[in-house]
């Protein structure tokens, strides 16, 4: 069998298994993108994210044995939610439609999986072709790996972007000393449209393609720590993730694809009431949101950010809750973030609360919290007095 007939199966068979869209490029190494990379880094805008070892994620050869082709492969997710939360009068938070269905990494791998053996099953029985799959954990940069293979464009905004599907799509790839002609890899489309960097509100983005991933609303959904006040507001009611770069993008214009039924959406779980969040168990943190993406760093950074959206929606109603927080959680974090809302919640001469907080900040200053956590309390203190 010729490669070409072989290349040609595969593809055939990436789609019978579920994969919308694949490409194929060599394994040549990736270092025209070290010094961006390195420079990145110096200035202090990687996340910490990332495969920390940059020669692993340049070079396929560290990592593979021999490698000669990576297949590139992408899933196409849903833009568009197929109903609207009920109306409960409680104010409602909302995931990034990438954390919505199932955890992307666990469908990716099964379609990684179910693809190598599809190609294994084309290969004779007698064959030393090797595979190794990975998505966005792994050591290669997968937005690199598919425009280079022709799956799509890197946007200004440093996503990938596909013809067919916008930018809503999953990647995963496949490293093989398995040899297959290439594919052209696409060039950005982008023109001089700058939609994604004049919409991002803390103007992350860097225009060339690359952000300052510190200053990603996205990434500080996901920080375990205080949030920085001048994200608070610009994440308005969104608790995991961003989606703004991805709505303004004319080549996302009218893309809705729900191709894949483990990436539909729970209505309830992807845009879910705030106020109940705060006293949510570990085990139902687990049951409503342990199958999501958006549930990786753990249960505090969204509560800690459904607390700041609750300020950011003006929901006075929450205020009994938020002293309740204050009152009754064990985590100096979330006390600290409670008593910014309320700060920001209550009206201003409300004696009762300026006590509640006063009382609050002396227990905690004696228990010996730290002094930045400390400080939320005098604001919220200042700022009703």
């Amino acid at each position: 069998m010729s490669n070409v007939t072989l290349k040609q199966q595969i593809i055939a068979a990436s789609q019978q298994v579920g994969i919308d869209k694949i490409g194929f490029t060599t394994a040549a190494d990736f270092e025209h993108l070290r010094a961006g990379l390195v420079k990145q880094k110096a200035d202090g805008h990687t996340t910490g994210f990332e495969h920390q070892n940059l020669d692993e994620r340049l070079n396929p050869s560290l990592i593979f044995d021999d490698p000669k082709t990576l297949i590139s492969i992408a899933l196409a997710y849903p833009a568009k939610l197929k109903g609207r939360a009920p109306r409960t009068g409680l104010k409602r938070g909302q995931f990034a439609r990438a954390s919505w269905g199932e955890d992307y990494h666990f469908i990716l791998d099964d379609h990684l999986a179910a693809l190598i053996n599809a190609i294994k099953n084309l290969l004779p029985e007698d064959n030393d072709i090797r595979f190794k799959p990975m998505v966005d954990t792994g050591e290669l940069i997968d937005v690199a790996v598919a425009q280079r293979a022709g799956v799509g464009f890197i946007g200004k905004n440093g996503l990938l972007i596909t013809p067919e599907f916008g930018s809503y799509v999953y990647l995963g790839e496949i490293v093989t000393n398995l040899e297959l002609a290439p594919d052209e890899p696409m060039t950005s489309q982008c023109g001089n449209c700058t939609r994604c960097i004049d919409a991002c509100p803390p103007r992350a983005l860097m225009g060339n393609g690359q952000l300052n991933g510190q200053r990603c609303l996205s990434y500080q959904t996901q920080t375990k720590g205080e949030m920085p006040d001048e994200f608070r507001p610009l994440i308005r009611n969104v608790i995991y993730g961003c989606d703004i770069c991805q709505v303004v993008c004319p080549f996302n214009r009218g893309v809705d694809n729900h191709l894949h039924e483990r990436m539909e959406p729970d209505v309830e779980r992807v845009r879910p009431e705030l106020t109940p969040m705060l006293a949510m168990t570990n085990r139902e943190f687990k049951a409503s949101f342990g199958s999501m993406a958006g549930s990786w760093r753990g249960k505090k950074p969204l509560q800690r950010n459904a607390i700041i959206a609750l300020a950011n929606l003006n929901d006075t109603s929450a205020v009994p809750k938020l002293l309740e927080v204050i009152e009754k959680d064990p985590r100096p974090l979330i006390r600290a973030t409670a008593a910014y809302a309320v700060g920001r919640l209550s009206q201003p001469g409300n004696t009762a609360i300026v006590d509640f907080l006063r009382a609050a900040y002396e227990t905690e200053r004696d228990s010996g919290t730290d002094a930045q956590l400390l400080q939320e309390y005098v604001r919220a203190i200042d700022r009703i007095s």
